[in-house]
C-alpha cells in the first residue's frame, strides 16, 4: 500500500512541480509521504496559479576576426595627395576691421604694319591703388576708401597725353538704434581732386585743370541705407556743404570751375582777383554697389547726385561711374568703364569777342571717359 502511495506522489510531482518546497536531500519514507500529501493539498488550494517555465540560453562566445591591416609594418604613401589650392593661415582671433589694399595695371596696345587702312600705334597704361578700411560691429559701421587713378597714353608722333587723372578720399560715419535695423545715421565726408595739369589736346601750354585747381569737398549729415551681408550703400543728406577749390590764379581768374571771377576796369587792368573757393549748400545723394552678376563677371557701380538749395536748386551735378570685370583668374581680369560727369558751374565753348573778351562763358556739357583694358590685380 505505501509504494503504490509514493508512485502516485511522484507522479504529481512530475506534472505539477514545486515551486516554493525545498525538499532535503535525505528523505525517509514518512518524509517522502508528508511532502506528497503537502503538495496534494496545495493543489487542491490553489488551482487558479500558473507557473511559468523561463527557458535560458547561453549567447555563443563572439569569435576573434582578424584584422584588415598589417600593422607590423605599417607603409605611408603620399602619392594621392593633393596640395591645397591656398596658403595655410593660423587662426586668426575676429577682427571687426575690413581691410582691402590692391594695386591694378591696365595695358591697351595697337600695332600696325604696311596697315592698308592706316591708324597710329599707340599705347596706354593706367595704375589703380585702392585702400579700403571699414570697421562694423553691432550698432557703429565706419567706412573709409583711398583711391589713386593714373594713366598714360603714348601715340605714335605724338607726345605723351594724360588718359586718366583721380585722387578720391571719403569718410562715412554711420550709427544705427537696434541691430535689426538697416537705416543709420550718418555723416559723410569726401575729397576729390587731381595729380597733374590737364590740357585740351594739342594745346599744351595753357593747362585747364591742375593739382587742386578744381577740387571738390563734401560734408554732411543725413541717413544710409546699409543692408546686412551686401555691398550696398545708399546715402541721403539733406543738409551737404560743398566746397570747389581753384587753387590756381590764372585759372581762378577766369572763373573756371564756377568761383567768382577777376574784375578788370576798363583798361583790361585787374582790380580783384578771382576767388579761390565757391560754398554751395544743398542736397546731395550718393549710391554704391558691387556684386556678380554672372559667374567671374563682377560689376562697380558710384552715382553722385548734387543740388544746391541757393543759386541754382534744381540743376543737379551728376557724377556716375560704372565697370564691369571679367575674371580670368587670381591675377588677370579685363575690365571695361564708363565715367559721365555733369556740372552746370563747368562751362564749354566760350563766345570771344574780336579783341579777345569773354562775351559768353558758354554752356554745360555732359562729359563721358570710356576705359577698357586688360589688367594684372594685385591685394596686399
Amino acid at each position: 500500500m505505501s509504494s503504490k502511495i509514493f508512485f502516485i506522489a511522484l507522479l504529481f510531482l512530475c506534472i505539477f512541480p514545486i515551486n516554493a518546497q525545498t525538499i532535503p536531500t535525505h528523505k525517509t519514507e514518512s518524509d517522502t509521504l508528508r511532502v506528497a500529501a503537502i503538495t496534494v493539498d496545495s493543489m487542491r488550494l490553489d488551482t487558479t496559479r500558473v507557473d511559468t517555465i523561463v527557458i535560458r540560453t547561453l549567447q555563443n562566445k563572439i569569435k576573434n576576426f582578424s584584422r584588415g591591416a598589417n600593422l607590423s609594418g605599417p607603409t605611408i604613401n603620399f602619392n594621392k595627395t593633393k596640395a591645397l589650392d591656398e596658403e595655410y593661415r593660423p587662426f586668426r582671433i575676429p577682427s571687426f576691421w575690413n581691410k582691402e589694399n590692391n594695386l591694378s595695371i591696365k595695358l591697351n596696345e595697337v600695332a600696325f604694319v604696311n596697315w592698308n587702312a592706316g591708324g597710329n600705334n599707340s599705347i596706354s597704361a593706367l595704375a589703380n591703388i585702392k585702400f579700403l578700411r571699414n570697421y562694423k560691429f553691432r550698432y557703429v559701421q565706419w567706412e573709409n576708401l583711398l583711391e589713386l587713378r593714373y594713366g598714360l597714353n603714348s601715340q605714335e608722333n605724338q607726345k605723351l597725353r594724360k588718359a586718366d587723372d583721380a585722387i578720391r578720399i571719403s569718410s562715412t560715419f554711420a550709427y544705427r538704434r537696434d541691430t535689426i535695423s538697416n537705416w543709420y545715421y550718418s555723416v559723410r565726408a569726401n575729397f576729390n581732386t587731381q595729380f597733374s595739369n590737364g590740357y585740351k589736346y594739342p594745346n599744351r601750354k595753357d593747362p585747364v585743370s591742375r593739382f587742386m585747381a578744381p577740387g571738390y569737398g563734401f560734408i554732411g549729415a543725413g541717413t544710409s541705407y546699409i543692408p546686412e551681408g551686401k555691398k550696398f550703400n545708399l546715402y541721403l543728406s539733406p543738409f551737404t556743404q560743398k566746397v570747389t577749390f581753384v587753387l590756381d590764379q590764372d585759372l581762378a581768374d577766369k572763373g573756371a570751375f564756377g568761383v567768382e571771377k577777376a574784375k578788370y576796369d576798363a583798361d583790361k587792368n585787374k582790380i580783384k582777383d578771382g576767388e579761390n573757393t565757391a560754398m554751395e549748400f544743398g542736397i546731395l545723394i550718393n549710391n554704391t554697389w558691387q556684386g556678380e552678376i554672372f559667374e567671374n563677371v563682377g560689376v562697380r557701380h558710384r552715382l553722385s547726385l548734387y543740388s544746391d538749395y541757393l543759386e541754382s536748386f534744381g540743376n543737379i551735378d551728376v557724377d556716375w561711374e560704372l565697370s564691369f570685370s571679367l575674371k580670368v583668374n587670381k591675377y588677370i581680369s579685363t575690365n571695361f568703364g564708363t565715367h559721365i560727369l555733369y556740372d552746370d558751374d563747368i562751362k564749354f565753348d566760350p563766345i570771344k569777342a574780336d579783341d579777345g573778351s569773354i562775351i559768353s562763358d558758354g554752356t554745360p556739357k555732359i562729359q563721358f571717359k570710356q576705359l577698357f583694358g586688360v589688367g594684372i590685380n594685385y591685394n596686399f
